[in-house]
């Protein structure tokens, strides 16, 4: 018996697949158990999203991909390349397509977002997602505007109206809701499917909506009764009359049931203009069907699709129909043939939601793994140029264009292709003009050219008919008047054919070529994957080659001497050998490119127009709404094509890069023609000016004084600098301006500077430096008014004037230093008298020392400005004043009187008690009227305010600007090396010690700095040229002579050089032999240290400096294992172990000699028999001498078969190298870790147990090691050889900055690198 089931099973849209859960809502069916079971089953078999992944990649136009969970739904901007995409994890991504960047994303859903749709007009989207809700969003403030709610179920789609207020959602609840978004109102419920609504849209012209269900039926609703109430009062009424029962009202009704699906409908949408509508479905079928005013029918049924099909929908602009399916394909079809076209699939992802650019020929796919935007075909129309005359493909029409008379005319038809795939229409066009021959080659077939003959008298006539000879080749251009050459890839040749598309001739190419390109008269230029050549047919020899990134289009200028290179995102530039000029990098597509008649190559991007000079300086010229293809640049003219093939003309203004073209040519005269003229300015080519070294063209341009002031001080232009430090009157701008004037000798400016800023000491130190002793005075005076004890001092002490001294430290109350200051310059009778006041508390001098009294040095010049080096007016002086008018007052400086109030002379007034000080600064006249409080009289004679210090001469007949500083010779140095050790003589430790560490691994410099000194010094002379003047510091070069070129620079001459090394090398061989083993350590460390720094000339000398770093390294390690043994005392085991090692480095054989003596003699003296009988054997075998050999000998017949008496960690049949950090064997097949400087080598496990003895001091982190594991060396952090070491010394540069926050983490790290660091060994 049947029963009323009262629970419907629903997926839950988890990750795990057939999980059935209890849904918010109920519904009651009349199933028998069975078939409720069956119909579960069903439902749970139609849910998207747990159907199971597979497939294979196929190629297509894709212009933008991304990466992210399961995309459900996606909607392109009308204007903007933009496109959202609601991901199934809830949060919508705002992508901008065209610069492949993350604009914005909205995460406020909780669940699934199956549903996103922009707004037209406004800056809206709409969303539904799993939460049942739908919200409004302005993506300009980045917040939801509102959330509307009523549906009781998942919302499968929204959509606004183009022109209504309206938004339409559908539902998993059955029913189809439209909703005023002004109002925030559901104004109509649409009801009628009996099963989950998939998805409703509007039809883009009619009162229509279609709908699509998983009851595998396609409804279309008639809604023109809603046009007629769509206030916000008609909204409220409606509401109130709707059912209750949802079961809808009449604002909506049914004009159609289309039935035809065997299973459940998961899309429908309508044509954009016909009465046509398409649908795909569960049942794997695409279903087109018509209508008019009374019926629907089906027209066709689609077959193809392996799976459900998830999405379909009418291409914009073309008679086709793309629809995806969970069979992992895309899949495009002829709306007009009903057949397929292409297929397109991916490997692993299933395709959900298709969406269609309104305005462009775009589409987007969403998939399991993120989405796809891609075209379908190309769009760039197949043109040539020709003299004034442009030949291009459009519907099928070869069409002439002339571009003085902007007539477009068409010339032959096109044969249309006989294949249905799509992207099959004309690729290239070539074009020659003295046979009016045209060659258009297409993807037909794998790449085929045709070949049209235009006679002349049919030019204009659109309905000339011809059959074009017809080829297969990938690419085919003209090289000669009549002949043409077509690329066999195949063969990696090319064919050179006539016009009556006979073969001529046939040359194999010099490089795997994939496409070819005109290059001149019977040149072609090869593009290979990763670089470009010119052939020479003719000669068949190579004429230029060049490595660049893949080329797509090549663009020769007029004269044919320049080329443009245009990839996808760079454009190369080269003269006609393929000489590189210049590279340009874009971040988004580079469409198309026409050099103009200045040389100037003029390009296209995706949405701008853009040139770029000879030398590679570029700029924005124009931005575009929409791609062009440039065909020709003429004068402020361009004429291209957009991608509907329609000639466009385009006026630009070239004014800025006319202008950056004369400054890099150097036509000056036409560049201040161009600033007296143009209305140059902005931001852009003031830096630009500043960059070239223009700055005093660029202070023609500006107007902000803060902008004049800078540029002023970087041209030395100081006249102009103080005006506009006048004007802007700012304490940091004067004291800039007085630095600059103090660099150019102009100390009347830098005077007037300090005395705007009340500068008192500054002052006071130049009157000193200049001599001026009567401007000290002066200043004496004014520190006395303000009672400024220090500064009465100082200018006492500048002027030597000690009888004011010692007044000022007694009227100071320093009776003490007044006495010691008069007693020491032979003021006796002063002296005498505070001898007197001070009675038993005079200080007592020091005895037997001579005094030197404290006088000021004389000054080398006095008064007035230091010799100004006269330079030669600039280029553009005379040039720029001609547009000034010739009676123009010179600007003024106002304010340079000492006395005025900008010092603050009025607050001094109170200060002025004594009647004696006034009388004698005004010469016994008191002016109590004057408000000035009489310091005015202390006026120290400067300019008045019209009279403002200027620079040597007038400013407009003899403006001199103090020339830029040479770049120094050390600097050139470092420029011209990356050797550590000519940046040590260049004074640059800081690259130095990264270029050593970055080579050698080396952390520790301090055992470096004393050569680092020495290297620095050794490199440089001094020389002395005035008393009162620092020593001059000359480079010394290397191999200077007089007759050197001044503008050639010499590496520096180094203090190190190989040579030295020999003669090191053999003093600790000399202490070595003479067993002086701290000496001899101390001479192979130095060895070590220096050879870093060494520079050598040949390929002979790199390989004995690799062998002397091998015999530093043996040495070294021996002889600390020599002086650890020597202090060990009451240890025998480890003393006989330790020289028992130092028998395994690589000695001198006199070395090895008393090594093994030395070795034998202690394990026979410790009863190891059997290992001293070893080295007297090895010692035999080492020519030894007569007294050696016999005392071998001895121990041999003594030791017989005698066995060791204690057990050695030595084994000398076992090969071994000795750890630098411990002294033991590090035997084959243990892990360890060499040094990359020397190679000497340490256990792992002793690595690891040393670095965490270091953690355990925070402090001591750094190890006291070498290049290897030896503790004087003090070089390296670590042998760094391996990936391991790496991620270690990483780790130990955290620590070194953080200290102990990260002692555990590192802790951890050493105890299991790879777990935490992911390096295996």
């Amino acid at each position: 018996m049947g029963f009323w089931s009262t629970h419907r099973v629903r997926v839950c849209r988890s990750s795990s697949p057939f999980i059935l859960s209890s849904p918010p809502i109920s519904f009651s069916l009349p199933l028998s158990g069975a078939s409720a079971i069956s119909a579960y089953i069903d439902l749970i078999s139609r849910d998207p999203d747990l159907r199971p992944s597979g497939g294979r990649v196929a190629a297509m136009l894709t212009k933008f991909e991304t990466k992210s969970n399961r995309v459900k739904g996606l909607s392109f901007h009308s204007k903007r390349p933009w496109i959202l995409a609601s991901l199934h994890s809830g949060v919508i991504q705002l992508w901008d397509y065209r610069m492949g960047t993350l604009i914005d994303r909205f995460d406020e859903h909780d669940g699934p977002v199956r549903g996103v749709h922009f707004h037209k007009s406004q800056p809206l989207f709409v969303s539904g997602g799993d939460d049942y809700k739908i919200k409004v969003w302005n993506y300009k403030t980045h917040r939801c505007l509102f959330t509307l709610l009523g549906h009781l179920d998942y919302i499968r789609t929204v959509q606004f109206h183009d022109e209504h207020p309206w938004i339409v959602s559908a539902s998993d609840d059955q029913t189809i809701r439209i909703w005023n978004w002004q109002s925030r109102n559901c104004i109509s419920v649409l009801t009628g499917h009996n099963h989950y609504v998939m998805c409703a849209s509007f039809h883009p012209k009619e009162d229509l909506i279609v709908s699509a269900s998983l009851d595998q039926t396609i409804r279309v609703w008639d809604i023109s009764s809603l046009r007629k109430k769509v206030s916000p009062a008609d909204d409220i009424l409606r509401l109130g009359q709707m059912n209750a029962d949802l079961f809808g009202g009449v604002d909506a009704v049914v004009k159609y049931v289309l039935e035809g699906h065997d299973r459940g409908v998961n899309w429908a949408s309508f044509h954009p203009t016909l009465p046509l509508i398409v649908s795909g479905a569960d049942d794997r079928q695409v279903k087109l069907w018509r209508m008019n005013d009374t019926k629907a029918w089906e027209v066709d049924t689609l077959r193809g699709h392996m799976n459900n099909v998830s999405c379909v929908m009418f291409h914009a602009k073309q008679d086709i129909i793309v629809s995806n399916s969970e069979d992992k394909s895309i899949r495009i079809w002829d709306a007009t043939k009903r057949t397929g076209i292409q297929t397109f699939r991916r490997e692993h992802d299933r395709f959900w939601i298709l969406a269609a650019h309104p305005e462009m020929n775009l589409l987007a796919a969403g998939h399991d793994s993120g989405m796809i935007v891609f075209k379908l075909e190309r769009e760039r129309p197949a043109f040539s140029v020709s003299g004034d005359a442009l030949y291009y493909v459009k519907d099928r029409f070869l069409r002439f264009y002339e571009f003085s008379t902007q007539k477009d005319t068409q010339v032959v038809p096109i044969r249309r292709p006989g294949s249905i795939s799509l992207n099959q229409g004309p690729r290239t066009l070539s074009f020659s003009s003295t046979e009016n021959a045209v060659l258009i080659c297409s993807d037909v077939d794998g790449g085929s050219y045709e070949l049209y003959i235009v006679p002349k008298d049919t030019a204009g006539r659109g309905d000339y008919m011809q059959d074009a000879k017809k080829g297969a080749g990938v690419s085919a251009v003209f090289v000669a008047r009549n002949r043409f050459a077509v690329l066999d890839k195949t063969s990696n040749q090319v064919i050179v054919k006539n016009l009556k598309n006979e073969i001529v001739k046939k040359c194999p190419l010099p490089i795997g070529t994939d496409s070819i390109f005109y290059a001149g008269t019977g040149n072609l230029l090869c593009r290979a994957e990763d670089k470009v050549t010119i052939f020479d047919l003719q000669q068949r020899i190579v004429l230029g080659e060049l490595q660049i990134p893949p080329v797509k289009y090549v663009v020769w200028s007029s004269d044919m001497e320049s080329i443009a290179l245009l990839g996808k995102h760079a454009i190369v530039i080269a003269n006609k050998k393929l000489v590189h000029r210049c590279t340009l990098h874009e971040t988004i597509r580079v469409k198309s490119g026409a050099w103009d008649d200045n040389g100037v190559f003029i390009y296209t991007t995706l949405n701008h127009i853009k040139y770029c000079l000879p030398n590679g300086d570029s700029g924005i010229i124009k931005t575009l709404d929409v791609p062009i293809y440039i065909t020709r640049v003429s004068g402020r003219t361009i004429y291209c094509l957009d991608r509907d093939g329609k000639n466009c003309v385009i006026s630009i203004d070239s004014t800025e890069y006319i202008f950056k073209l004369s400054l890099f040519q150097k036509r000056y005269d036409h560049v201040m023609s161009m600033i007296r003229n143009s209305q140059l300015c902005g931001q852009a080519v003031i830096a630009y000016l500043q960059q070239k070294g223009f700055p005093e063209v660029a202070l023609h341009f500006v107007k902000d004084e803060k902008t004049r002031f800078n540029l002023a001080l970087e041209s030395g232009n100081i006249q102009i600098a103080v005006a506009s430090a006048n004007v802007i009157d700012d304490k940091d701008h004067w004291y800039r301006l007085g630095v600059e004037a103090l660099r150019q000798g102009n100390t009347s400016i830098v005077e007037y500077a300090y005395q705007r800023t009340k500068n008192f000491e500054r002052l006071s130190f130049l009157y000193l430096v200049t001599g001026n002793k009567e401007k000290l005075s002066k200043m004496l005076k004014i520190a006395e008014l303000k009672n400024d004890i220090m500064g009465q001092f100082h200018n006492a002490m500048y002027l030597g004037d000690i009888q004011e001294r010692v007044k000022i430290l007694e009227n100071a109350g320093h009776l003490p230093l007044a006495y010691v200051t008069a007693v020491t310059h032979g003021l006796k009778e002063v002296a005498e008298r505070f001898a007197v006041e001070l009675g038993e508390n005079i200080p007592s001098l020091p005895k037997g020392k001579v005094c030197s009294l404290l006088m000021p040095p004389a000054s080398l010049i006095c008064h007035g400005d230091w010799p100004l080096l006269k330079v030669m007016r600039g280029i553009f002086d005379n040039g720029l004043d001609i547009g000034r008018a010739g009676n123009e007052e010179e600007e003024e400086v106002t304010g340079a009187e000492w006395g005025d109030e900008e010092l603050d002379i009025v607050e001094m007034e109170g200060m002025l008690q004594n009647a004696d000080i006034v009388a004698e600064l005004e010469d016994g006249v008191v002016n109590e009227d004057n408000e000035e409080g009489g310091w005015d009289l202390e006026d120290l004679e400067l300019p008045p305010d019209a009279d403002t210090p200027k620079a040597a001469g007038n400013v407009r007949t003899s403006l001199f600007v103090a020339p830029t500083p040479g770049m120094p010779v050390s600097q050139i140095w470092i420029q011209k090396s990356s050797l550590a050790g000519e940046h040590v003589a260049a004074g640059n430790f800081d690259t130095a010690m990264r270029l050593l560490s970055r080579q050698l691994g080396i952390k520790n410099f301090a055992p470096m700095k004393p050569l680092f000194m020495d290297l620095l010094v050794g490199s440089h002379t001094y020389m002395h040229a005035f008393a009162t003047a620092p020593a001059i510091s000359i480079a010394v070069e290397k191999g200077w002579s007089e007759a050197s070129s001044p503008n050639v620079r010499a590496p520096p001459a180094l203090v190190f050089n190989f040579s030295q090394m020999d003669e090191k090398l053999k003093a600790a061989y000399r202490a070595t032999t003479d067993g002086n083993f701290p000496e001899a350590l101390r001479q192979f460390l130095n060895i070590l240290h220096t050879i870093p720094l060494i520079v050598v000339d040949s390929r002979r000398e790199v390989d004995e400096v690799k062998e002397l770093i091998e015999i530093a390294r043996e040495y070294v390690l021996g002889l600390k294992m020599e002086v650890k043994r020597k202090e060990i005392k009451d240890n025998a085991v480890r003393q006989q172990e330790l020289a028992a090692y130092f028998t395994n480095c690589k000695l001198q054989k006199i070395h090895m000699r008393f090594v093994l003596i030395n070795a034998m003699t202690i394990c026979y003296k410790g009863g190891n028999y059997a290992t001293a009988a070893n080295f007297a054997r090895m010692l035999l075998e080492n020519s030894p001498t007569e007294i050696q050999a016999k005392k071998a000998r001895q121990v041999l017949q003594h030791a017989g078969d005698k066995q060791d008496a204690n057990q050695l960690n030595y084994d000398y049949r076992n090969p071994f190298v000795v750890c630098g950090t411990t002294y033991v064997p590090i035997y084959r097949g243990q892990k360890d870790v060499s040094c990359p400087y020397c190679g000497a080598q340490c256990l792992r496990s002793t690595l690891l147990s040393y670095s965490n003895k270091i953690i355990g001091n925070r402090y001591n982190y750094q190890l006291k090691a070498g290049f290897f594991f030896i503790e004087a060396l003090e070089l390296a952090f670590f042998p760094l050889s391996v990936k391991f070491g790496a991620a270690l010394a990483f780790a130990w540069n955290v620590i070194d900055q953080l200290l102990g926050a990260w002692e555990s983490l590192l802790a951890a790290i050493f105890k299991n690198p790879v777990t935490y660091l992911g390096y295996e060994d």
